[in-house]
Formats: structure tokens, sequence, C-alpha cells
């Protein structure tokens, strides 16, 4: 029997964000038959069901108010254009009490000055647009606010960077729930790249890109077909034709993460795809993936991850019984 569907709801606050909004309706409320069984449940929801204005200037109709967020598993706070407009008292309860009871927050954008509205940030690192970032630092000085991110993750309140980052953390909680093949599958449908670390900058330099595309895609191709060998920054350089330093410059300036640290994280993915997808051995896949030792696996996997690789295994092969299942 299918498990039972993780229940999202998405809070529209007014002055909401239209994109941010359609974020978290694409990722976890879009239907995908093809991709295998209901993985989440949508609820779309308002202070007062309604009418609610956005941010473009025109209204749109809510079918809930907040007793939505009584059963809801994960709450989705979309942007908020409007930051002066107060969060009302109702709102800032429902949320407290729905964290209270164990529900999961999740803010994209500014949506984070209503997870600090209901002191759902304070004492936590949290990120919101970089624009921004001063005036929830200001505002809630107990909040650790980090500019520089696309997404944080503090268990059961996550934040995220603006506009696309929202789709970032949204594929992330994906990920968290149901575990890499899963995720990138609904990335494929979106047709978006399927994984950005929440480390990486923000604010990430594009360079104008040649008619092949970015300037160093072969050449990051070429890692990834190779993660089991030692590939250093010389032979990386080598490829590309660059000198060491240009080519550093010039890769951190395209992925926002420094070449050694950016094929880490391509080899922390490709184990968890091997631990998903095969019956392979921890030894196996430490040596497939570039790890030299299971010891180091295990090291990397805990640091990136905070679980071990057959702790992963155990959860998300369990998950996955059924095949690649969409969200």
């Amino acid at each position: 029997m299918s498990p039972k569907p993780h229940r999202i709801a998405v809070l529209a606050v007014p002055s909401v964000v239209l994109f941010d909004l359609s974020v978290a309706c694409q990722v976890f409320g879009y239907p995908r038959p093809d991709l295998g069984e209901i993985r989440y449940r949508l609820t779309l929801c308002a202070p007062k069901k309604g009418k609610v204005m956005t941010s473009s200037g025109f209204t749109i109709n809510v079918p809930n108010g907040l007793e939505a967020l009584r059963q809801a598993d994960t709450i989705v706070v979309p942007g908020i254009d409007d930051l002066d407009l107060p969060i009302s008292k109702a709102v800032v309860d429902a949320l407290a009490a729905a964290h209270d009871r164990g529900a999961r927050v999740v803010s994209i954008c500014t949506g984070a000055f209503v997870l600090a509205a209901a002191g759902l940030l304070e004492g936590l690192r949290a990120t919101t647009h970089w624009m921004d970032a001063p005036l929830l630092a200001s505002r809630y000085p107990g909040v650790e606010v980090d500019p520089h991110v696309l997404y944080v993750d503090n268990g059961t309140v996550l934040t995220s960077a603006g506009i696309a980052a929202g789709i970032d953390l949204c594929l992330y909680v994906v990920r968290r729930d149901f575990g890499v093949a899963v995720a990138n599958a609904v990335a494929r449908r979106m047709v978006f790249a399927p994984h950005r670390s929440g480390d990486q900058a923000q604010f990430v330099e594009r360079p104008i890109a040649n008619e092949g595309g970015e300037e160093l895609e072969k050449t990051r191709s070429w890692i990834v077909e190779r993660l089991a060998e030692p590939v250093t920054v010389a032979a990386m350089a080598a490829h590309a034709r660059m000198s060491r330093r240009t080519f550093a410059r010039r890769f951190t300036a395209e992925t926002g993460l420094p070449p050694l640290q950016w094929v880490l994280r391509q080899r922390i993915a490709a184990a968890q795809q091997l631990l998903e997808e095969t019956g392979h051995s921890v030894e196996r896949i430490a040596a497939d993936c570039g790890f030299g030792s299971p010891a180091s696996l295990r090291v990397h996997f805990h640091r990136a991850l905070r679980t071990s690789p057959v702790g992963y295994r155990s959860a998300f092969r369990r998950r996955g019984e059924g095949g690649i299942a969409g969200a």
C-alpha cells in the first residue's frame, strides 16, 4: 500500500509574490502521474479564505483559511512584497502553534519576515533576498541573517534567498523527503538544474556565454565522467586550456563554488544516487565516486547530509521500493 501523502500547506499572506507562490505549487502540487505515486498533497490557504491581493496588483481566490495549517506536515510561506504591512496576530499564532506541534516551516525569499514575526527564526541562522537581508537583521536582531547563501536548513525551519533560490530550496526539501532520484525526476520535469547546494552564493557572476553555453560546461562534464579518479585543479585547468589561476576564478564565477568543493558536491550526489538505486557495497561506492576509502565517504557524507551512507540507504531505498515516484 502506498504511504500517506505528505501534507503541504502554502500560506498566501497579502502582497504575496506570485513567483514564489507558483514555485511551491509547481514543486509540491503539480500532478505528475507519469512519475509514479503522489508523494505530496497541497492545500492553498490565507489568513482568511477568499480574495488575497498579490504583489502584481490583482487578487487570487484562496479556498482555505488558517485552519488548514492545523493538519499540515509542512507549511510553505512565499515571499511578500510589502514588508511594512503588519503580519496579523492570527497568522503569527497559527504558525507558532503549527511549529510547536511538529510541523516543518519553510519560507521563500521575504517569507522569512513572516517566520521572524512568528518568532520561529529567533536564535537561528536564516537567509532571505540579499537586498532585504539588512532590513531583516535590523528588525529582528535575534536572527543570524546570512545574505550570501541560497538556503538554510535548521531542521524544522528552512529559509531561502530570493526568486529562483526558492526552487532550489523546494527541490532540496523533496530530496530530503524522498531522495535524489525523486528530486531529480521532478527537476527534469521542470527543466531545472537538479541540485545547487545551500551554501552556494546568492549572486553568481555569469560571464556572457559562448555559443556552446557556459564557458566551462565541457570541463565540468569531463570532471563528472572521472569522479572515480583523483582529478586535480591543474588537470581541470589543462582540460579547459587555461592557467590554474584563471580557471579557478572563472569556475567559481560560473558555479559559485571553488573547483574542488564543486567536485566534492558531485561525488556526494553520485554516492547518494548509487545508494538509492544499487546494492553496491559502501566500499565500492566510495571507490566509484572518488572518495578513496569508506571512512572518507562516511566523513564527507555525514558532514553534508547529517547521516551515514548506510542510514541514507536504509531511509531512501525503503521509501522508493516502488521505483522512482513523482512529487
